[in-house]
């Protein structure tokens, strides 16, 4: 059949041309439609003899599936090209997230025991820690706790289940951070300063106790040690802690099993207005208990108190951080509210530093 290498060539041609989908629509027309040049010489077929529709049926065949392949691969790089200026105009950043940033805050306990810590490390006091369950006999027997002590009763101590007819001491959640003092001093002997922070368990709970909580036990050993050494350490922690130019402590005789003499510890404040002021005032608030270590929890942990004495302390961190931050209930502190936390929350970056500040 005569003109299929021009038809060829001319769509062919126009196809490469085409500048947008219309065009190409436009040359499938002419070419393909029902009036298309391909498809007028395919009606001619019915004119031919056979010998001559063997030889021009294949060949409009095939020029028919040339054309069609050819404007179905144009179709498709316009697509891509105009796919891709549409994303260089639309461009967008899908690592990025969508959500309005949201950062983590420190929570007041962490930040508060970040704040201790700094405080007496600039003391020279080292950071050390123990189990959160302990043998009975660190919590209680080295620590001087007669047998009868009420802390040793199941309702002010968590003790561990045994096994029926188990007849070793048991086991418990520590009580108070003390037991830590017992093993550094195993481990180290004396002279020692260390202090003990962690999680501590009794049976209670109110406004201002719960099961849980956080507690900072002190303690410093060395030959000449005196109430006066402890005095002045507990003055410059609250002074730097409270962030107050001066606070005056008053020492009530108390006892503890664990220290001997022994003795509450006041602050002086004033509530005036409805807010509490460290430093000055008429009134006294207890923060913590301290005393000089017993001879017998010295024993207990392989220092001779007859060459070594020392001193310890005890300080609540959930309530100190009450006290400084304002927080009225302590409960909330383990209520996992993240609106309290972002009110109460400090910066994840705000790490605690005596020359930086503690709380800035």
């Amino acid at each position: 059949m005569q003109g299929l290498d021009e038809l060829r060539g001319k769509y062919i041609d126009q196809i490469a041309g085409a500048a947008d989908e219309g065009a190409l629509e436009a040359i499938r027309v002419a070419a393909l439609g029902k009036k298309g040049e391909v498809s007028l010489k395919m009606r001619e077929l019915g004119k031919m003899t056979p010998e001559e529709r063997k030889e021009a049926g294949p060949a409009l065949n095939a020029l028919k599936d040339e054309i069609g392949s050819a404007i179905g691969a144009a179709k498709s790089a316009l697509a891509d090209a105009a796919l891709s200026e549409r994303l260089k105009a639309e461009w967008l950043d899908v690592t990025l997230d969508p959500r309005p940033a949201r950062r983590g805050t420190i929570h007041p306990v962490s930040q508060t025991m970040e704040e201790v810590a700094a405080i007496f490390a600039d003391m020279g006091f080292a950071w050390a820690e123990g189990p959160q369950i302990e043998s009975d006999w660190y919590n209680f027997d080295a620590l001087n706790m007669a047998p009868e002590h009420p802390a040793r009763q199941e309702h002010d101590t968590f003790f561990m289940h045994r096994a029926e007819g188990d007849e070793r001491p048991p086991h418990v959640l520590r009580t108070h951070t003390s037991p830590v003092q017992i093993r550094a001093m195993e481990k180290q002997g004396a002279p020692i300063r260390v202090i003990a922070p962690g999680r501590v368990y009794r049976c209670d709970y109110d406004l201002t106790h719960t099961p849980m909580f956080h507690q900072v036990e002190g303690l410093a050993v060395d030959k000449d040690i005196s109430m006066a050494n402890l005095k002045w350490v507990l003055q410059e922690f609250c002074r730097a802690f409270f962030e107050v130019e001066q606070v005056e402590l008053r020492f009530r005789a108390s006892h503890f099993p664990f220290t001997e003499p022994s003795a509450e510890v006041d602050i002086r404040c004033s509530w005036e207005g409805g807010s509490l002021k460290l430093g000055e005032g008429d009134d006294w608030m207890e923060i913590l208990g301290s005393g000089m270590v017993h001879p017998n929890v010295l024993r207990a942990a392989g220092v001779n108190p007859d060459e070594q004495q020392g001193f310890a302390f005890g300080i609540g961190i959930d309530r100190i951080a009450m006290l400084k931050y304002g927080i009225p209930d302590l409960r909330a502190f383990f209520d996992s509210d993240l609106r309290w936390l972002r009110h109460y929350g400090f910066r994840s970056l705000d790490v605690p530093t005596l020359h930086g500040g503690l709380s800035a």
